[in-house]
């Protein structure tokens, strides 16, 4: 979809999902026949004409300015994350066929840093989600019944999204499965926004909303989300149950890539827990395998 179209859609849902009351206008106990605010409402907060506010809704206007967008994230509460995907969307995009996006590669530095991470549970992920690398115990920990070299191969590299929504192995892994699985699509916004000429990006979404009905609805609500850093209670096949903080890092020569690295509370039983996969990977020979950049 274009720029645009993601714009017009994500005005029309922060729209629907605040009420009257929370940006302090009166009702009167009239009955509403749409959800949340009324168009004419949004432009009013936001001190911008309602004809310009629906020609935004529409899908019409060009772009705006940057003031009219801080005007916007206003009216409509976004947080910072909320208000930094709608100053992506309404930016001026060429009318002009995008280039096909160059392939993803893990550098000899990164690859480095993966290495070096041996302790912990790390994985580097690219811009939709795709598996780059992981070191051992990252593998082990969050997909440890796939092929541990899969990621050195384009064609087969495991995919994160799909995993969440789609591999049953995932899924079992994560105690609050929603919660994951909103950050997974809060994120893909983000990125749909920032390239909204992706046409592999498109395919994965058009995929997974059509296998996954979860996918679909969180998808249609249009919420955007950084991860960043979060804690999860985890139900490990081999270290059993685990609480972890998922911290995720961008790598500054490859903006669009993250790495994902797990972190316990030290002396705790989730420390513990890792301590004992850390050993399982090493009796199984894994590893011994590095981590290889791909060039």
């Amino acid at each position: 979809m274009s720029g645009q179209g993601q714009l017009a859609e994500y005005l029309q849902a922060c729209r629907a999902r605040l009420r009257p009351d929370q940006v302090g206008l009166p009702t009167y106990g009239e009955r509403r026949r749409v959800p949340g605010l009324r168009r004419e409402e949004v432009a009013g907060l936001a001190g911008v004409s309602a004809s310009y506010y629906v020609r935004l809704e529409q899908g019409q206007a060009q772009h705006a300015s940057q003031e009219v967008v801080a005007a916007l994230a206003r009216a409509l509460q976004l947080n910072p994350d909320e208000h930094a995907h709608l100053r992506e969307l309404a930016q001026p995009r060429r009318h002009r066929a995008a280039p096909k996006p160059p392939a993803e590669r893990v550098s000899a530095d990164t690859a480095d840093l993966l290495a070096s991470l041996a302790h912990l549970p790390a994985i580097l992920l690219g811009r939709r989600g795709d598996v780059l690398a992981w070191n051992p115990l990252g593998h082990a920990f969050f997909a440890g019944h796939l092929d541990f070299t899969a990621p050195r191969r384009p064609a087969d590299r495991p995919n994160m999204p799909r995993l969440v929504f789609l591999d049953t192995h995932t899924r079992a892994l994560y105690r609050n499965w929603t919660l994951k699985a909103r950050a997974v699509v809060g994120n893909l916004r983000l990125t749909a926004g920032r390239y909204p000429e992706d046409r592999e990006l498109s395919a994965l979404v058009g995929e997974l909303a059509t296998r996954s009905p979860e996918f679909a609805t969180m998808w249609a609500d249009h919420r955007v989300r950084t991860c960043d850093s979060t804690t999860y209670q985890m139900h490990h096949p081999v270290a059993g149950e685990v609480e972890v903080k998922q911290q995720t890092l961008r790598i500054p020569h490859a903006p669009d890539q993250t790495l994902t690295v797990v972190t316990t509370q030290p002396g705790s039983a989730g420390a513990a827990a890792l301590t004992l996969l850390g050993q399982a990977v090493g009796e199984s020979g894994v590893a011994a395998e590095s981590v290889s950049p791909v060039r």
